[in-house]
């Protein structure tokens, strides 16, 4: 009776703490937050300057003293205290939202990769806590992506999830509320961006950063070849000579810069289905494969795992929200859910 008398007043919260982006569900307002997980730090003073979009606006433009930091890493918390300080920063935000309710500290719900170990759940969970959540539960992103795109995962049939982000990519099969068989790869996003800058350096002699990278992934990166060709003119300094330059890029060059990471996923993708039991290989088949996150947006990603794995792939509705919105279908109705979370912690406020 109390537990629910407390939650009556509560701000239940989804958080999809991510490599690269992290966002918000607030329990009956949908999506309030959508920002880089980056930090601006003073090295010398050790002030938090900025946090989320306005961190990501100063990465490679800063002093020697101004570090912009992401604390989180292949899924995994980095450093303990900036990721402590940004989810405060976003929990402060959500509760600034939610200032004409009466709010206790909140319960939130955070989607984390697959395969951390006990150790790495603890450390996101106690991250949260000392941020000010009064409860944190942790749930499998591939799982909370399911139930963002409104799979019915309680039913005893396949539903293939691909979520590629920025740290990571997930791969599951998901029946009857869990996972059947998985891998969690360190190759995503951000992977494909290295690629993109070792290219340019090892093929072009050009010296570019992260944000360019980003840039020319999004303009004229593919997986598989376009119907119609793209260019884009990259900015950057020569390395032999030190100056600006400027060059000219096509698709296909990108293409076969990303493409080792990108045969990596599709292995691995192969690899699952040949795990996963014969009667849901069946499932799947009929079903197909789902891509989520910010790397399916990579130009006919979809093309080329159909045909690498010769099932029917397509990418689910606005796929870059499907794990806070799957954390945000359990915020909803945490009792209805509970079996899907990991909590470790027995001392937390509310139960």
């Amino acid at each position: 009776m109390l537990n629910r008398l407390l939650s009556s007043f509560s701000t239940d919260v989804g958080i999809d703490l991510g490599t690269a982006n992290s966002l918000v569900y607030l329990k009956g307002n949908g999506i309030i937050i959508n920002e880089s997980s980056t930090v601006a730090i003073n090295n010398k003073t050790g002030q938090v300057l900025a946090v989320g979009e306005s961190a990501k606006r100063i990465v490679g433009r800063t002093p020697m003293h101004i570090s912009a930091i992401r604390p989180i890493v292949n899924g995994v918390i980095a450093d303990f205290d900036i990721t402590q300080e940004m989810l405060r920063y976003f929990l402060n935000k959500t509760k600034e939202f939610a200032r004409k309710r009466m709010v206790f500290y909140p319960r939130v719900v955070i989607g984390v990769p697959s395969n951390l170990t006990e150790v790495e759940r603890k450390a996101v969970e106690d991250a949260a806590l000392q941020a000010g959540a009064a409860r944190a539960y942790l749930v499998d992103e591939p799982i909370a992506a399911a139930l963002g795109a409104r799979f019915p995962i309680e039913d005893p049939t396949a539903h293939f999830i691909v979520d590629i982000g920025g740290g990571t990519t997930e791969i599951a099969v998901i029946s009857m509320s869990g996972i059947v068989a998985s891998r969690s790869l360190k190759i995503a996003g951000d992977r494909f961006n290295e690629e993109i800058i070792k290219f340019f350096r090892d093929e072009l002699r050009l010296l570019i950063g992260e944000p360019t990278a980003e840039e020319i992934k999004i303009a004229v990166g593919s997986a598989y070849p376009l119907d119609q060709k793209l260019e884009v003119r990259v900015r950057g300094r020569d390395l032999s000579t030190g100056l600006p330059k400027e060059v000219v890029a096509a698709d296909a060059q990108i293409r076969s810069a990303i493409a080792h990471p990108l045969s990596i996923i599709t292995d691995s993708i192969k690899e699952i289905i040949e795990k996963t039991p014969p009667e849901l290989v069946g499932d799947i088949m009929y079903r197909g494969i789902y891509l989520c996150g910010g790397g399916s947006l990579l130009k006919n990603i979809d093309r080329l795992i159909e045909e690498e794995s010769r099932v029917k792939t397509s990418i689910i509705d606005d796929p870059m929200t499907a794990v806070v919105r799957g954390t945000g279908v359990i915020s909803e109705d945490l009792d209805k859910f509970r079996d899907l979370l990991f909590v470790s912690r027995k001392k937390q406020l509310l139960l």
